[in-house]
Protein backbone atom coordinates (compact mmCIF):
# COMPACT_ATOMS: atom_id res chain seq x y z
CA UNK A 1 0.00 0.00 0.00
CA UNK A 2 1.72 2.74 -1.04
CA UNK A 3 -1.32 5.86 -0.53
CA UNK A 4 -0.32 8.12 2.57
CA UNK A 5 -1.50 6.34 6.25
CA UNK A 6 -5.11 6.11 7.09
CA UNK A 7 -7.11 5.61 10.27
CA UNK A 8 -9.05 2.36 9.35
CA UNK A 9 -12.33 1.19 10.75
CA UNK A 10 -12.50 -2.82 10.23
CA UNK A 11 -15.69 -4.83 11.19
CA UNK A 12 -15.60 -8.21 12.74
CA UNK A 13 -11.75 -7.18 13.36
CA UNK A 14 -11.19 -9.40 16.33
CA UNK A 15 -10.23 -12.91 13.89
CA UNK A 16 -10.11 -13.90 10.38
CA UNK A 17 -10.16 -11.76 7.29
CA UNK A 18 -10.58 -8.84 9.90
CA UNK A 19 -7.64 -9.38 12.27
CA UNK A 20 -4.97 -9.96 8.96
CA UNK A 21 -6.48 -7.03 7.24
CA UNK A 22 -5.49 -4.87 10.72
CA UNK A 23 -2.19 -7.09 10.38
CA UNK A 24 -1.45 -6.27 7.22
CA UNK A 25 -2.82 -1.70 7.55
CA UNK A 26 -0.42 -1.64 10.98
CA UNK A 27 2.03 -2.78 9.60
CA UNK A 28 2.12 0.07 6.45
CA UNK A 29 2.00 2.46 9.29
CA UNK A 30 -1.88 2.85 9.57
CA UNK A 31 -4.22 3.11 12.25
CA UNK A 32 -6.58 0.67 12.81
CA UNK A 33 -10.09 0.07 14.81
CA UNK A 34 -11.47 -2.85 15.06
CA UNK A 35 -14.95 -3.54 16.29
CA UNK A 36 -17.04 -6.82 17.05
CA UNK A 37 -19.65 -8.38 19.01
CA UNK A 38 -17.29 -10.32 20.98
CA UNK A 39 -15.33 -8.25 23.26
CA UNK A 40 -13.57 -11.68 24.51
CA UNK A 41 -12.45 -12.49 21.33
CA UNK A 42 -11.57 -8.37 20.73
CA UNK A 43 -9.21 -8.28 23.96
CA UNK A 44 -7.17 -11.68 22.85
CA UNK A 45 -7.09 -10.01 19.15
CA UNK A 46 -5.27 -6.86 20.64
CA UNK A 47 -3.26 -9.28 22.56
CA UNK A 48 -2.00 -10.66 19.46
CA UNK A 49 -1.64 -7.17 17.84
CA UNK A 50 -0.64 -4.19 20.79
CA UNK A 51 -1.17 -1.19 18.40
CA UNK A 52 -4.75 -2.19 18.00
CA UNK A 53 -7.52 -0.26 18.79
CA UNK A 54 -11.14 -1.96 19.49
CA UNK A 55 -14.73 -1.12 20.14
CA UNK A 56 -17.40 -3.27 20.99
CA UNK A 57 -20.26 -3.51 18.33
CA UNK A 58 -22.88 -5.55 16.93
CA UNK A 59 -23.06 -3.49 13.60
CA UNK A 60 -26.50 -5.73 12.86
CA UNK A 61 -27.80 -3.52 15.87
CA UNK A 62 -29.15 0.19 15.15
CA UNK A 63 -28.23 1.13 18.64
CA UNK A 64 -24.87 -0.38 18.66
CA UNK A 65 -23.99 1.11 15.08
CA UNK A 66 -25.23 4.88 16.65
CA UNK A 67 -23.13 4.69 19.86
CA UNK A 68 -20.56 3.76 17.96
CA UNK A 69 -20.36 6.34 14.96
CA UNK A 70 -20.70 8.68 18.07
CA UNK A 71 -17.75 7.05 19.82
CA UNK A 72 -15.74 7.60 16.26
CA UNK A 73 -16.70 11.31 15.93
CA UNK A 74 -15.77 12.35 19.60
CA UNK A 75 -12.57 9.87 19.86
CA UNK A 76 -11.21 9.15 16.25
CA UNK A 77 -12.78 12.39 13.75
CA UNK A 78 -9.93 11.50 11.78
CA UNK A 79 -11.35 8.53 10.32
CA UNK A 80 -10.68 8.11 6.59
CA UNK A 81 -11.58 4.48 5.80
CA UNK A 82 -14.21 2.05 6.88
CA UNK A 83 -13.88 -1.65 5.37
CA UNK A 84 -17.07 -3.38 6.03
CA UNK A 85 -15.45 -7.24 6.85
CA UNK A 86 -18.33 -8.09 9.54
CA UNK A 87 -20.27 -11.10 7.70
CA UNK A 88 -22.26 -14.92 8.80
CA UNK A 89 -22.37 -17.99 6.43
CA UNK A 90 -25.20 -20.37 6.86
CA UNK A 91 -26.34 -23.48 4.89
CA UNK A 92 -29.55 -23.34 3.84
CA UNK A 93 -31.93 -26.10 2.46
CA UNK A 94 -34.73 -25.34 0.87
CA UNK A 95 -36.22 -28.48 0.25
CA UNK A 96 -37.02 -28.09 4.36
CA UNK A 97 -38.57 -25.42 6.37
CA UNK A 98 -36.77 -21.85 5.75
CA UNK A 99 -35.67 -20.36 9.13
CA UNK A 100 -36.92 -17.04 8.19
CA UNK A 101 -35.33 -15.38 11.46
CA UNK A 102 -32.13 -16.85 10.46
CA UNK A 103 -32.39 -15.53 6.58
CA UNK A 104 -33.16 -12.29 7.51
CA UNK A 105 -30.10 -12.11 10.17
CA UNK A 106 -27.68 -13.04 7.57
CA UNK A 107 -28.96 -10.18 4.47
CA UNK A 108 -29.21 -7.77 7.96
CA UNK A 109 -25.29 -8.29 8.77
CA UNK A 110 -24.56 -9.33 5.26
CA UNK A 111 -25.82 -6.52 3.33
CA UNK A 112 -28.25 -4.23 5.32
CA UNK A 113 -25.64 -3.46 8.20
CA UNK A 114 -22.69 -2.68 5.66
CA UNK A 115 -24.63 0.22 3.98
CA UNK A 116 -26.41 1.85 6.95
CA UNK A 117 -22.77 1.78 8.68
CA UNK A 118 -21.33 3.32 5.55
CA UNK A 119 -23.78 6.17 5.04
CA UNK A 120 -23.82 6.92 8.87
CA UNK A 121 -20.43 7.38 8.73
CA UNK A 122 -20.32 9.45 5.41
CA UNK A 123 -20.33 12.82 7.46
CA UNK A 124 -16.94 12.19 9.29
CA UNK A 125 -15.73 10.12 5.85
CA UNK A 126 -16.56 13.37 3.80
CA UNK A 127 -14.69 15.96 5.96
CA UNK A 128 -11.48 14.19 5.16
CA UNK A 129 -8.95 14.91 2.33
CA UNK A 130 -9.44 11.69 1.19
CA UNK A 131 -11.24 8.71 2.67
CA UNK A 132 -12.42 5.14 1.50
CA UNK A 133 -15.24 2.54 1.71
CA UNK A 134 -14.14 -0.43 1.17
CA UNK A 135 -16.88 -3.23 0.78
CA UNK A 136 -16.00 -7.24 1.11
CA UNK A 137 -17.94 -8.73 -1.33
CA UNK A 138 -17.41 -12.66 -2.32
CA UNK A 139 -17.06 -14.15 -5.72
CA UNK A 140 -19.99 -16.22 -4.56
CA UNK A 141 -21.73 -12.68 -5.38
CA UNK A 142 -21.45 -13.29 -9.35
CA UNK A 143 -20.93 -17.61 -9.07
CA UNK A 144 -23.18 -19.12 -5.77
CA UNK A 145 -22.79 -22.14 -3.95
CA UNK A 146 -25.89 -23.37 -4.08
CA UNK A 147 -25.62 -24.85 -0.49
CA UNK A 148 -25.26 -21.20 0.63
CA UNK A 149 -27.97 -19.30 -1.44
CA UNK A 150 -28.58 -16.59 1.05
CA UNK A 151 -24.85 -15.79 2.11
CA UNK A 152 -24.69 -15.58 -1.88
CA UNK A 153 -27.31 -13.53 -2.37
CA UNK A 154 -26.56 -11.34 0.37
CA UNK A 155 -23.13 -10.58 -1.33
CA UNK A 156 -24.74 -9.76 -4.95
CA UNK A 157 -26.97 -7.54 -3.05
CA UNK A 158 -23.69 -6.08 -1.71
CA UNK A 159 -22.23 -5.94 -4.80
CA UNK A 160 -25.28 -4.09 -6.63
CA UNK A 161 -25.62 -1.23 -4.10
CA UNK A 162 -21.72 -0.95 -4.14
CA UNK A 163 -21.76 0.37 -7.94
CA UNK A 164 -24.74 2.79 -6.91
CA UNK A 165 -22.98 4.18 -3.94
CA UNK A 166 -19.63 4.56 -5.86
CA UNK A 167 -21.85 6.34 -8.77
CA UNK A 168 -23.52 8.77 -6.17
CA UNK A 169 -20.00 9.91 -4.47
CA UNK A 170 -17.90 10.05 -7.75
CA UNK A 171 -18.08 13.71 -7.14
CA UNK A 172 -17.07 13.49 -3.47
CA UNK A 173 -13.65 12.71 -2.13
CA UNK A 174 -14.92 9.25 -1.15
CA UNK A 175 -13.73 6.37 -2.81
CA UNK A 176 -16.13 3.39 -2.84
CA UNK A 177 -13.68 -0.05 -3.40
CA UNK A 178 -15.11 -3.96 -3.86
CA UNK A 179 -12.89 -6.44 -2.61
CA UNK A 180 -14.08 -9.30 -3.94
CA UNK A 181 -12.99 -12.28 -1.96
CA UNK A 182 -12.16 -15.82 -3.13
CA UNK A 183 -12.64 -18.75 -0.95
CA UNK A 184 -10.51 -18.03 2.18
CA UNK A 185 -9.78 -20.69 4.89
CA UNK A 186 -11.87 -19.12 7.90
CA UNK A 187 -14.29 -19.56 10.57
CA UNK A 188 -16.36 -17.65 8.49
CA UNK A 189 -15.38 -19.44 5.16
CA UNK A 190 -15.77 -23.25 6.35
CA UNK A 191 -18.36 -24.22 3.62
CA UNK A 192 -17.18 -22.11 0.94
CA UNK A 193 -13.81 -23.22 1.24
CA UNK A 194 -15.02 -26.62 1.55
CA UNK A 195 -16.58 -26.47 -1.23
CA UNK A 196 -13.93 -24.95 -3.42
CA UNK A 197 -11.32 -27.52 -2.20
CA UNK A 198 -13.60 -30.28 -2.88
CA UNK A 199 -13.63 -28.83 -6.61
CA UNK A 200 -10.17 -28.68 -6.83
CA UNK A 201 -10.20 -24.74 -6.13
CA UNK A 202 -7.29 -22.57 -4.48
CA UNK A 203 -8.04 -21.70 -1.25
CA UNK A 204 -5.71 -18.42 0.75
CA UNK A 205 -4.82 -18.39 3.73
CA UNK A 206 -6.13 -14.96 5.82
CA UNK A 207 -2.78 -13.68 5.85
CA UNK A 208 -2.77 -14.18 1.87
CA UNK A 209 -5.60 -12.66 1.23
CA UNK A 210 -5.03 -9.75 3.45
CA UNK A 211 -1.82 -8.80 1.98
CA UNK A 212 -3.10 -8.83 -1.82
CA UNK A 213 -6.11 -6.41 -0.33
CA UNK A 214 -3.36 -3.99 0.86
CA UNK A 215 -1.10 -4.59 -1.72
CA UNK A 216 -3.69 -3.32 -4.35
CA UNK A 217 -5.39 -0.42 -2.79
CA UNK A 218 -2.40 1.59 -3.12
CA UNK A 219 -3.71 0.97 -7.08
CA UNK A 220 -6.40 3.31 -8.98
CA UNK A 221 -9.03 0.51 -8.96
CA UNK A 222 -12.62 0.69 -7.59
CA UNK A 223 -13.68 -3.40 -7.70
CA UNK A 224 -10.67 -6.05 -6.98
CA UNK A 225 -11.17 -9.58 -6.98
CA UNK A 226 -8.73 -11.56 -5.94
CA UNK A 227 -7.61 -15.05 -6.68
CA UNK A 228 -10.22 -17.38 -7.92
CA UNK A 229 -12.89 -14.55 -7.34
CA UNK A 230 -11.30 -13.46 -10.91
CA UNK A 231 -13.05 -15.89 -12.62
CA UNK A 232 -16.26 -16.13 -10.82
CA UNK A 233 -16.37 -12.33 -11.77
CA UNK A 234 -15.60 -13.09 -15.17
CA UNK A 235 -16.82 -16.36 -15.54
CA UNK A 236 -19.85 -17.18 -13.39
CA UNK A 237 -21.67 -19.74 -14.91
CA UNK A 238 -18.94 -22.03 -16.40
CA UNK A 239 -17.47 -21.65 -12.50
CA UNK A 240 -20.94 -22.90 -10.78
CA UNK A 241 -21.37 -25.93 -12.75
CA UNK A 242 -17.97 -26.58 -10.88
CA UNK A 243 -18.71 -25.33 -8.15
CA UNK A 244 -21.20 -26.96 -7.33
CA UNK A 245 -21.06 -30.68 -8.77
CA UNK A 246 -23.08 -33.20 -7.30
Amino acid sequence: MTTTPKKFLITGGAGGIGLALARALIAEGNAVIACGRDQGRLDAARTLVPELLTRQCDVSDRQDRTALVNWIAQEHPDLSALINNAAVQTKTDFSRPLDEAQVTAEMQINFLAPLMLSLELLPILKSQDAAMIINLSSGLAFCPVASLPVYSASKAALHSVTLSLRHQLASQAVRVIEIIAPPVDTSLGGHAALDAIAAGLPVLKPEEFAAEVVGALGKDQDEIAIGIAQASRQQGEALFALMNQA
